[in-house]
């Protein structure tokens, strides 16, 4: 039994561990004011706004409590361990909070020469040239579930839904199916990806230019 649940939790740490790593450099990056480099003539969508002042919320919130716990403990508990225990939780899940939002502010969507990248945080990279592309559209959706990353079975094939704050905002139909990096390993074959981004209509405006100079005559 337990030989069974090794290889299982072991893929589960690595992303966890790599999760925590890509959040810390995220934050340094954001804090020290030193945004990623971006390739030539590549532009930059984000997506973030949908979910920002969810975050800043629960920020401000965390900000707040962690004096006011300090203060319940320092009075209530006699053991001076359990407060500093207690006040290092609560400012490193500030911090984290903090560096979520710094990583997806960090890594938005990039359209270029060499195709359309999406991404979501530290977690999610795709890479699609403008050869895999059929055509791309501005298209609001709301998703029934919170995960960032949803499988849904359309009429062509299965479709791939890359979410923020449950919405994906722009639909990119692909020439064939084509297996993508996740969190989790390579997906299955997927005909369309679906992914948000705050200023859909200009990123699709982007990405057809591209997809006219390289491949003329997009599906959508």
């Amino acid at each position: 039994m337990r030989e069974h649940h090794r290889p299982a939790v072991a893929p589960l740490l690595r992303r966890a561990v790599a999760y925590e790593i890509g959040m810390w450099r995220s934050l340094y990056h954001w804090i020290m004011r030193r945004p990623l480099a971006l390739p030539p003539e590549t532009e930059a969508f984000g997506y973030a706004g949908v979910v920002k002042p969810i975050l800043g919320v629960f920020i401000a919130l965390s900000a707040i409590e962690i004096p006011i716990f300090d203060l319940i403990i320092r009075r209530t508990v006699p053991w001076e361990w359990v407060r500093h225990v207690v006040l290092a939780l609560g400012v490193w899940g500030l911090l984290w909070m903090i560096g979520l939002l710094a990583g997806l502010r960090l890594h938005p969507h990039l359209v270029g020469p060499d195709g359309l990248r999406i991404r979501n945080g530290t977690t999610v990279d795709i890479a699609l040239p403008w050869a895999a592309v059929a055509g791309i559209a501005a298209n609001y959706r709301s998703l029934p579930s919170s995960r960032t990353i949803q499988v849904e079975q359309g009429d062509d094939g299965a479709i791939l839904n890359v979410a923020t704050g449950s919405q994906t905002s722009v639909d990119v139909v692909l020439r064939e199916p084509v297996a993508v990096p996740l969190p989790k390993g390579p997906s299955a074959p997927v005909t369309e990806i679906r992914i948000y981004a705050d200023d859909p209509h200009a990123l699709v405006a982007r990405a057809r230019e591209h997809l006219a100079a390289t491949l003329p005559g997009p599906r959508r």
